[in-house]
């Protein structure tokens, strides 16, 4: 679904910086896990998006993949190709849909992730989920959030996926990278977040990776169930 406007077009309305990263104690996986384990009273910042599709309500999951290197854990994202009818070319977390078979939201995030780009479910540790997070085109999707086991593998689907990347996740946990934006279509302002992030690509250039929308918005809420 094309969009009405170009969101690396619009200017930052303000930036978090008044709020405190999550250290980088809290930021390694055995933490992690104690934080799923027995979680803080916390609540979604960002759950739902204003509708503007008449589509039905669908179900999906997505499979929030951390990696870890020496210097920390990262986030495992996805740039998706730009012929796919929803969010074309947007930066993504592998998942999609539930479909009938899958068992529980678990199970549609490590479908999708194998489908997508190829990671095996047998080299992702899932340590949790977070509350479902609705957009503005009907989904209503589970994040679910794994660490990956040493000896993992990826061959991306190149019809659905671009391009895969890694953003640190101290880099994505600290709010001075995030980023509001406005903007006013069909005469209704919407806000959303934004998390720029300048990696290396596959060729070893330096690129600038826009991670902006339903993504930004679900990273916000990890931070804010880390943060609590």
């Amino acid at each position: 679904m094309a969009l009405s406007f170009d969101p690396l077009e619009l200017p930052v309305a303000s930036i978090d910086d008044h709020l405190p990263p999550v250290s980088l104690e809290e930021l390694r996986a055995e933490a992690l896990r104690r934080r799923f384990v027995a979680p803080p009273v916390w609540s979604p910042e960002i759950a739902v998006e204003r509708q503007f599709t008449q589509r039905e309500p669908t179900h999906a999951s997505v499979l929030v993949p951390l990696t870890q290197r020496d210097e920390g854990l990262a986030v495992l994202l996805t740039q998706r190709t730009d012929h796919l009818h929803d969010h074309p070319g947007q930066v993504s977390f592998p998942g999609g849909r539930a479909e009938p078979e899958d068992t529980d939201a678990v199970a549609t995030a490590l479908r999708e992730a194998e489908e997508e780009i190829g990671l095996r479910p047998a080299f992702v540790d899932v340590i949790g989920q977070l509350p479902t997070y609705t957009t503005g085109t009907g989904f209503i999707v589970t994040p679910v959030v794994g660490v990956l086991q040493p000896g993992y593998s990826l061959e991306p689907d190149p019809f659905e996926v671009a391009e895969v990347f890694e953003v640190p996740l101290s880099f994505l946990m600290n709010p001075a990278n995030h980023r509001w934006h406005e903007v006013e279509t069909g005469g209704v302002k919407r806000e959303f977040l934004s998390m720029p992030w300048t990696g290396i690509d596959a060729s070893g250039q330096p690129r600038r990776y826009f991670v902006w929308g339903a993504t930004a918005a679900m990273l916000r809420n990890l931070y804010r169930f880390l943060a609590a």
